[in-house]
């Protein structure tokens, strides 16, 4: 049998457009296909590679579906890493989306400034250096 032939045994067609993964998956999720004997490949990127050709250096495979374990590769997109983080529930996308800083300043032109790649507000340092901001309580040791 051929590796198409052995790695579409191993997929389950779902209504939604999905293909479940019926072999092994990784601790992270993501599903994986042994090519040869000791040679193994993420299956996604597999299939995508055989599908589409090869993927652009410095890029990743984003899942569009949200589903690690889905190898259909209608359901994949190259794109760089930052784009795939911003895409997902991850920590990136969730400050990216922010609009105001904690203490309820906008996040605008005018007001935000970046400092290694991380927005911050104008306003909290300048009220830091006014002396506003309390300090934060020293911890006493028994």
């Amino acid at each position: 049998m051929n590796p198409l032939e052995r790695f579409m045994a191993k997929v389950h067609k779902l209504p939604s457009g999905c293909w479940q993964w019926l072999g092994k998956i990784q601790p992270n999720g993501y599903a994986r296909f042994a090519i040869r004997h000791a040679t193994h490949a993420y299956a996604h990127r597999w299939i995508f590679e055989h599908e589409r050709g090869s993927i652009t250096p410095g890029l990743d495979l984003d899942h569009l579906c949200r589903n690690r374990w889905c190898v259909n590769p209608d359901h994949l997109e190259a794109v760089s890493r930052r784009e795939n983080l911003l895409r997902g529930d991850t920590i990136p996308a969730r400050h990216a989306v922010k609009t105001h800083c904690s203490k309820g300043h906008a996040y605008d032109e005018a007001n935000t400034y970046l400092y290694r790649g991380m927005r911050y507000c104008k306003e909290c340092r300048r009220d830091r250096y006014r002396g506003k901001v309390v300090a934060l309580p020293v911890l006493f040791l028994e």
